[in-house]
């Protein structure tokens, strides 16, 4: 499955001033690795207005929810991961040194009956 890149706002912004600065779109393609039907969209939203300071603290904002999302679900991965663990060592078997006899039994755990 082909990965799309992503490209800042300030990325897409410079690219467009050298469009309007006079440079072609096929060198300006070939130079950044871009299509030149991409350069002509961000042509286009740049002189609609998307490619402002607002937009840019948007982009800013959508990329550190992206991240704290991601951080969530490790969160929650390594939650479930100690709950499991916890779960393992209160059912797991027990130590070599503990007395497992089918004669003697498991050790007798003192009583409070006995300390009277």
């Amino acid at each position: 499955m082909v990965r799309h890149r992503t490209h800042s706002i300030e990325f897409k912004r410079q690219v467009v001033q050298e469009y309007l600065a006079g440079e072609a779109l096929h060198s300006l393609g070939r130079r950044h690795d871009l299509s030149r039907n991409l350069i002509r969209i961000w042509i286009q939203k740049f002189e609609a207005g998307a490619f402002d300071d607002e937009a840019t603290a948007a982009d800013t904002i959508q990329t550190y929810e992206a991240r704290i999302a991601a951080l969530e679900r490790l969160v929650g991965r390594q939650a479930l991961e100690i709950v499991f663990l916890k779960g393992a060592l209160k059912h797991g078997p027990r130590p070599r040194s503990a007395t497992t006899s089918v004669i003697t039994g498991p050790a007798a755990s003192p009583s409070r009956k006995d300390a009277v």
